[in-house]
């Protein structure tokens, strides 16, 4: 036996079906294979055409998509692909593309063939796995691809949505509702949909009427629900969806120019997304215990990975991944009262980081903390709110959301503090930035509120962001924070990998990319007083103001790069996930493609010379 088929037969012997044949098997095998070299992006196999070949991946990765273009599976070295029109299929069901150069292992069916017949394991093998990856398309199918996620409100939105005056009484509101067969009814000024809207009245409104034992002949006005959140036509399902999950609701006016053009409900959502992966959120409340939260968590991350490899937008995979981890502490806080009862003061369960700024990712761990009213006492609630942090955030991490390694949690007293406590302790970062302080004002400037009375966090929040637009001392450490995170490229453009340790040929797309610009947003808005949280939306909103810390164009080169850059993050972390690795940001940029090794120097590019933009304005240098 020659050298080649020598090693061809070892590594053959690796892998099912062929390690289950005897060594005279094994042999014939391996001499009838042929081998073939194919580039990144040549198609093995078309959906709806006939072949005659197992094929054997010996090195590189290949895509199972079917005909519709949506990815099944990912086949690395030793898995096989084509089989199907071999054990029963007159032509392929799938599409099958190297997305890395492959060397691949021919098996005809003629040499297949006596091989099935004789070692009818191997005919089972390979039938099975055509049973498997059809069922698996078929469930993929039964999910809504996201392109619903990317249909504009506008398209299916209820026009002209029913409607009453503030002066119209409980008892007619409810006849309205039941005449025209409605959920809610928008309260408008005048009575017509050209006033103005003054809140809304839903089906749940009027069951608080009966329970309170409030009068029929009450104006709506009384009842109603006013400071509403509305959408724009042009607005995406996706962004409706994170609303109505967030807030809890399930109506959302829509609003054009300042003029009432329909309503949007969950329902209509519902409908049109088809039991889209979102609402596993509808799932989580249904979850008794952290180990039954840990199937919805696994799925939401499996589904995101199949998000990523569908081209979905990065925003839409982390605003997933982040609703379901709010849904997740929502019901952690639920289950966790049953037992401790009701809160005895007010408070705020308030998520940081990347969570808090709707950005996590597959690799995002917890950040967390507690507001507490200030009429809080040690002696007499001390003991319910360190039961609740820890439930939930122990809770957390068994569902799969890890501990933050640095113990920025509820967990940590330091991180339970009332609201008076807090503003003191932002005035402190504020004042004087520096060690620690600098650390934790970066962090807690992403404070979101995911739970209790929301009003707490937002005052602090609000205060804070106040405090911190007039002191020009954290503009510059911030500033030299963010500039310290040098992209990891030459003087010649060239691309800096690390040449020793565990990530060696490897750079670090986070700390000298994403998180640089995410620290230059954060400095954006705190400078120009801009009370957001997401990154995209820090630069947008400081980019338009009249004086902006951020030019326009330099905030459309920002945004362009973080986006290119998330997005390389997010498929490397999908192809980890895949292969049952712990996710990271240390990427190999020769496993990249030509144009996009090209891109990644060019969002490497913008962070320096706004990097360098900072040091001309800030005195980041000498600190």
């Amino acid at each position: 036996m020659s050298v080649e088929i020598e090693e061809v037969r070892g590594f053959l012997a690796q892998f099912p079906p062929f390690s289950s044949l005897d060594e005279q098997a094994l042999a014939t095998v391996s001499r009838s294979m042929e081998i073939r070299y194919a580039s990144r992006g040549d198609t093995l196999v078309t959906a709806g055409q006939p072949n005659d070949y197992v094929h054997v991946i010996r090195s590189g990765a290949v895509d199972v998509m079917d005909s519709e273009g949506v990815l099944l599976d990912r086949r690395e070295a030793g898995r096989s692909c084509g089989y199907s029109t071999l054990v029963g299929e007159n032509s392929s069901l799938y599409t099958m593309v190297c997305v890395e150069d492959s060397l691949i292992l021919m098996w005809h069916r003629s040499h297949f063939a006596p091989i099935a017949q004789h070692y009818p394991e191997v005919a089972r093998y390979y039938a099975g796995l055509s049973v498997r990856i059809k069922a698996a398309a078929q469930s993929l199918h039964q999910e809504s691809h996201s392109d619903a996620l990317r249909t504009q409100i506008g398209s299916f939105s209820i026009k002209n949505p029913a409607h009453i005056g503030p002066e119209v009484t409980v008892q007619r509101a409810a006849q309205t509702m039941e005449e025209m067969n409605v959920s809610s009814l928008l309260v408008v000024d005048g009575g017509t949909l050209d006033g103005d809207l003054l809140g809304i009245v839903t089906d749940r409104d009027l069951r608080r009427v009966v329970a309170d034992s409030l009068s029929n002949e009450a104006s709506v006005s009384e009842i109603m629900s006013t400071s509403l959140r509305t959408v724009t036509s042009d607005q995406l399902v996706f962004e409706a969806l994170l609303i109505l999950t967030e807030l809890r609701i399930h109506h959302l006016p829509v609003v054009d120019g300042g003029k009432i053009t329909g309503i949007v409900t969950a329902a209509d959502i519902m409908r049109l997304m088809q039991a889209n992966p979102l609402y596993l959120t509808g799932d989580l409340s249904r979850r008794e215990s952290p180990e039954e939260m840990a199937e919805v968590y696994t799925q939401a991350h499996q589904m995101a990975v199949r998000f990523i490899e569908r081209g979905a937008n990065p925003a839409e995979v982390t605003g997933l991944l982040t609703v379901v981890a709010d849904a997740m502490l929502r019901r952690l806080v639920e289950l966790a009262q049953r037992s401790l009862g009701p809160a005895p003061i007010p408070w705020a369960f308030v998520v940081l980081g990347s969570q808090g700024r709707r950005e996590m990712g597959l690799a995002s761990d917890q950040d967390n903390a507690l507001i507490l009213d200030d009429s809080f006492d040690e002696e007499q609630h001390g003991a319910y709110f360190e039961q609740l942090a820890e439930y939930v955030c122990q809770g957390l991490a068994t569902a799969g959301q890890a501990l933050c390694p640095g113990d920025m949690m509820a967990t940590n007293p330091q991180w339970r503090m009332t609201v008076g406590q807090w503003r003191t302790a932002f005035h402190g970062w504020i004042t004087a930035p520096g060690g620690d302080a600098l650390l934790y004002a970066q962090t807690f400037f992403d404070m979101r509120a995911v739970c209790g009375d929301v009003e707490l966090a937002e005052a602090v929040h609000a205060q804070a962001m106040e405090s911190a637009q007039g002191s020009p001392r954290l503009h510059a450490q911030l500033a030299a924070l963010a500039a310290r995170r040098e992209p990891p490229v030459g003087i010649f453009r060239g691309l800096v990998v690390d040449r020793r340790g565990e990530y060696r040929n490897t750079l670090d797309v986070k700390k000298g990319g994403t998180a640089a610009i995410v620290q230059m947003a954060r400095l954006f808005a705190i400078v120009g007083g801009q009370d957001v949280l997401g990154s995209v939306a820090r630069i947008e909103a400081a980019s338009a103001l009249d004086h902006p810390p951020v030019s326009p164009r330099s905030a459309e080169d920002l945004q362009a790069a973080l986006e290119f850059l998330n997005t390389l993050v997010l498929r490397h972390h999908a192809e980890q996930v895949r292969r049952g690795e712990q996710p990271d940001y240390h990427i190999n940029p020769q496993h990249l493609s030509k144009l996009d090794r090209e891109h990644l120097r060019d969002a490497f590019q913008i962070i320096k010379g706004l990097q360098n933009a900072l040091c001309l304005k800030y005195p980041v240098r000498s600190m």
